[in-house]
């Protein structure tokens, strides 16, 4: 791991924080499918297995990772938000929702929180935005693992119910087979239908 990816983390523990929790979400972009948020409260002392920005690694790296970080953390917490409620409250809204649940998740609780992202989240913890976060703190990274991969997990899932858009691939992300599956036979129940990429493609 790299030495600085503990730098606010540090900088949190030099402040009297015990328990520093990073969060992330993923799943803002694709057309359906939950957002998924994870909260990750790491011990000071912790073996390097690897952890990074969950886009920089490969699945199988990932879920190596994932394993990992369930063993060593202190504490793990996940907030899901369905594709119905995002249509209901909108995508941005769904991901703060989907960050504090995760948070509210968490045992022990944080006293201290990193966030991924400019954004302050709705809780009443001292906390600190970090844009591009998952690159920058080893605890958004490895909250952005847990996310990533209990996500694409859900979609494997619903690959099964829903076989002709091939979730297990495209994570409901909008690539040109999926639009064209939307196209072909109309959205599933679980397809965002506020978002343009489905109602401007098909409807059932």
């Amino acid at each position: 791991m790299q030495p600085d990816q503990w730098v606010h983390e540090n900088q949190a523990w030099r402040r009297g924080f015990k328990r520093i929790a990073g969060t992330d979400e993923v799943g803002r972009g694709p057309l359906a499918g939950p957002v998924v948020a994870a909260a990750v409260i790491l011990p000071e002392a912790l073996p390097d297995f690897g952890i990074t920005d969950s886009k920089r690694l490969s699945a199988k790296k990932r879920e190596a990772i994932y394993e990992h970080i369930y063993q060593y953390a202190r504490s793990v917490g996940v907030g899901i938000v369905d594709p119905m409620e995002i249509d209901r409250i909108n995508i941005l809204q769904a991901a703060f929702a989907a960050m504090v649940m995760a948070l509210y998740n968490l045992s022990p609780a944080p006293d201290f929180i990193l966030v991924d992202g400019n954004l302050s989240l709705p809780v009443d913890v001292p906390q600190k935005a970090i844009p591009k976060g998952d690159q920058l703190s080893i605890s958004i990274a490895a909250a952005s693992i847990v996310a990533k991969v209990t996500r694409d997990r859900m979609m494997e899932i619903y690959a099964m119910d829903y076989p002709e858009y091939d979730f297990a691939t495209n994570k409901g992300y909008p690539t040109k087979d999926h639009r064209s599956a939307i196209e072909m036979h109309g959205s599933s129940p679980i397809h965002r239908r506020s978002f343009k990429g489905v109602t401007a493609l098909g409807s059932q």
